[in-house]
């Protein structure tokens, strides 16, 4: 962490920019924005851009990195990405006066990692193809998941938190920053481990051992929760953070009470669940297999959101189980009439457009606008977000992006109450 000038200045210089563009009135504007929607007030829809091909998107050298040292590059990797959103497709995004310094956390998993085989179509890219080779097989492979350990390291913690505030103390604060948006799809691990088509078929063939897998990994997420809590490693989420697949966590019902500024807990926290391999499972199987464990999870949680690719607009009356639930994901592949009469005002609709308008040989910004104004006019009187997400390509045209950006912001506005 003993930076060269040439790096530190860099850095600094990125800093100064975030700085100036976190004191525009407009950040708490949109907060409280964020504020209102969470709060199911009449709002227009607001609109953020996550999970962006990043590989795709440099223009001018804008993202292209100038330090040399690793810890340097990883910085400036996140500060110039901020940067670059707020410059070319910001939609609703908040910039905080803050700079982040995570906790070091390790944790030693679940006993499993996954055996894959994966095919690449372009190398610059994470996006890949994946063949998983099966580890649950029998039901005594369920002793395969193990409870993980949590170790927290301060000395690093404190090492990095000290040099990050010699570097941009003056210019915005450093704040330590725990666990939190925290990611809970246990079905995404166990088809990678499973099987998909193996995992599906054992729904109906060997119910008993799936509830038991389910119910093994659930229990090792919760020792995993458990330890960062007893290690006082969470961290608030009602800020810029992004909650479930969806938008921003800002809200004033969190974070309620009781709470003690010097020990978070996850009843003052966002929480969330997914089973997105349940797309075409009906709903009473979606809470048999998945559903009913996940409320183990949520329950903890202060605030929920549920859901992320599966389609739960034909699966509200299982989910309107859940007692915290604020914020639904409406996929591409809902009937956004029928997801608009399930979710009405008592939740947020988390509408996530179909990104596959980003990949066609030719740029149709017209569809794009189709598309979102179609569902707009359908969900009109909902409290809805607009979450472009899943973003795999936009075919090395990072304009398209950028006019989608504008075309959105455009279209929601004409649909405030």
């Amino acid at each position: 962490m003993d930076l060269s000038r040439k790096d530190a200045d860099i850095l600094r210089r990125l800093a100064e920019q975030q700085a100036e563009i976190a004191a525009l009135p407009v950040q708490r504007e949109t907060a409280e924005l964020w504020r209102a929607l969470n709060g199911l007030e009449a709002v227009r829809p607001l609109v953020w851009i996550n999970e962006i091909p990043w590989n795709e998107m440099n223009v001018d050298e804008e993202l292209t990195l100038q330090t040399t040292d690793p810890w340097a590059r990883e910085l400036e990797t996140g500060l110039r990405r901020l940067l670059y959103q707020w410059r070319h497709m910001p939609g609703d995004m908040v910039v905080e006066d803050s700079v982040p310094c995570p906790l070091v956390v390790h944790s030693t998993g679940f006993g499993i990692t996954e055996d894959v085989d994966i095919l690449r179509t372009d190398e610059t890219s994470s996006v890949v193809s994946r063949h998983f080779h099966r580890q649950i097989v029998e039901p005594e492979d369920v002793s395969k998941i193990q409870m993980p350990r949590v170790t927290y390291d301060a000395e690093v913690t404190e090492a990095r938190y000290a040099a990050m505030c010699a570097l941009f103390g003056d210019i915005l604060p450093v704040v330590r920053v725990g666990k939190k948006g925290i990611w809970f799809a246990p079905w995404d691990e166990l088809i990678r481990w499973w099987g998909v088509q193996d995992a599906m078929l054992d729904l109906a063939l060997r119910p008993d051992m799936v509830n038991a897998v389910v119910s093994r990994l659930v229990d090792a997420y919760l020792c995993e929760l458990e330890q960062w809590e007893a290690l006082n490693l969470l961290s608030r989420d009602d800020d810029n953070t992004r909650i479930g697949s969806g938008g921003y966590g800002y809200t004033d019902e969190l974070p309620g009470e009781p709470y003690d500024p010097a020990r978070v807990r996850p009843a003052n926290m966002w929480g969330c669940a997914t089973a997105q391999i349940f797309s075409g499972v009906s709903p009473e199987m979606h809470w048999e297999f998945a559903l009913r464990h996940e409320m183990r999870w949520l329950e903890r949680w202060g605030l929920t959101y549920y859901g992320c690719c599966e389609p739960l607009d034909v699966k509200m009356g299982v989910l309107r189980r859940i007692p915290n639930l604020r914020k639904i994901s409406m996929s591409p592949w809902v009937d956004p009439d029928r997801g608009a009469a399930q979710v009405g005002t008592d939740y947020v609709y988390s509408h996530k457009p179909s990104p596959a308008v980003m990949a066609e040989d030719t740029w149709r910004l017209g569809l794009a606008r189709q598309q979102l104004t179609h569902v707009l006019e359908r969900t009109s009187g909902c409290h809805v977000e607009v979450i472009m997400k899943d973003i795999s390509t936009v075919r090395y045209q990072p304009q398209r992006l950028w006019e989608w950006e504008k075309m959105a912001m455009e279209v929601v506005r004409a649909f405030s109450p």
